[in-house]
């Protein structure tokens, strides 16, 4: 059987020192004076535009989420991300065994790997880039470009990787890696599988309790990862 792994990418691939936060903080430093509503709204797991829209909502400004000042707001982001990045890509690196698993799934004519990601292209672009993972090797990816609404993205995704296919993989076929609970559901509507991996925020016992096919605390195992990608 061949399959479409999709990988997350802050807290899977790499950790990126919080310069996504921080960026965001730049680009609402011109809509409010006191940011203190930031510490209120979790960041992981969600895409860009739905980040943005909750942080207008704690801010008590959701008249604010039209789609004019969004897409204001994440060009701005993109433009902080990039100037973050160049000041601490010594503090973006991948996490454990990234690395070694990508090279080995690339080495497999029955996997396709890809992108599952709340982050916007242009954002992902620069996160990988500063740890050293080459964008081009995931050939089809789903982004919070295509959508605010995380459990749209892999329907997207599986539709993009359907010239491989003959069709657009669904049920086992889809593998979706991730470090969140958001990670783990956003697949039910094709029925993908979902690894847990808890190199971000959540805990291996709150990734188990999600249900997922298999769970790791990082995924410096090879050997281990691919089995249960694989099997």
């Amino acid at each position: 059987m061949r399959r479409l792994v999709l990988f997350d990418i802050d807290g899977t691939l790499l950790v990126s020192a919080h310069a996504g936060r921080r960026a965001l903080r730049v680009a609402f430093e011109d809509e409010y004076g006191d940011l203190s509503f930031f510490d209120s709204v979790r960041l992981d797991g969600k895409t860009d535009p739905q980040i943005i829209a909750e942080l207008h909502s704690a801010a008590g400004r959701p008249e604010r989420n039209t789609p004019e000042v969004i897409a204001r707001l994440l060009d701005r982001y993109v433009a902080a991300l990039e100037l973050e990045i160049a000041d601490h890509a010594h503090l973006v690196h991948p996490c454990p065994g990234v690395p070694e698993l990508l090279d080995a799934l690339a080495e497999r004519p029955d996997v396709v790997t890809g992108l599952l990601t709340g982050n916007i292209v242009p954002g992902a672009r620069l996160k990988l880039g500063a740890a050293r993972i080459d964008f081009g090797r995931f050939v089809v990816g789903a982004f919070g470009s295509d959508s605010a609404h995380r459990p749209d993205l892999p329907l997207i995704a599986a539709t993009r990787a359907a010239p491989l296919f003959g069709r657009a993989p669904h049920g086992d076929e889809v593998v979706i890696i991730g470090d969140t609970p958001a990670d783990v559901a956003c697949g039910a509507g094709i029925a993908a599988r979902a690894v847990a991996v808890a190199t971000g925020s959540y805990s291996v016992a709150e990734l188990v309790s999600t249900g997922a096919h298999a769970t790791f605390a990082t995924l410096a195992d090879t050997t281990a990862v691919l089995e249960a990608i694989l099997t």
